[in-house]
């Protein structure tokens, strides 16, 4: 299957998640929020997602759905949503489909070592499940502000 492109459907595609399993189909009429992201209790990682959840109202009322995604266990994602409060479901990549599909891993360089890993990478699709916007090698501060202002352009531009 060919990544994702900007202005195309998504392809539809289910994965396990801490809430079963997690469709794209299933939120049809709604936008969706993919959040990419290296490793459970990470400094970086659970910072996003704390930023992801304290503004998870302002995305609901804009008619959007997030998920968060790395290639982490459900059980190590049950434990962090549950230690961070996470209102949203985390899905577990262990076989790397949607990372590839959303073409998001990369070489990285780990304490001097070359390793493939997650990109922190943020996609929005619209209520029609086209790719609206990409973000990718994204920094933490600020970018959960970014990502909700193009929620609401979006929103602007199709009511």
């Amino acid at each position: 299957m060919p990544a994702v492109q900007l202005n195309k459907k998504v392809p539809d595609f289910s994965a396990e998640s801490t809430g079963g399993t997690f469709r794209l189909s299933d939120h049809k009429g709604k936008n969706v929020v993919i959040y990419f992201y290296p490793k459970d209790n990470t400094s970086g990682c659970t910072l996003e997602g704390q930023n992801f959840r304290d503004n998870i109202a302002k995305f609901r009322r804009n008619k959007t759905v997030v998920v968060g995604v790395s290639r982490d266990s459900l059980a190590s994602h049950e434990k962090f949503r549950t230690e961070q409060a996470f209102p949203f479901e985390l899905i577990s990549d262990k076989d790397e489909a949607l990372c590839k599909l959303f073409d998001v891993i990369k070489e990285k360089n780990m304490y001097g070592k070359k390793v493939m890993g997650i990109e922190r990478s943020t996609f929005l699709i619209d209520a029609s499940g086209k790719l609206r916007r990409e973000w990718r090698k994204v920094k933490v501060d600020g970018h959960v502000d970014e990502v909700l202002e193009a929620v609401r352009e979006l929103n602007r531009a199709n009511p």
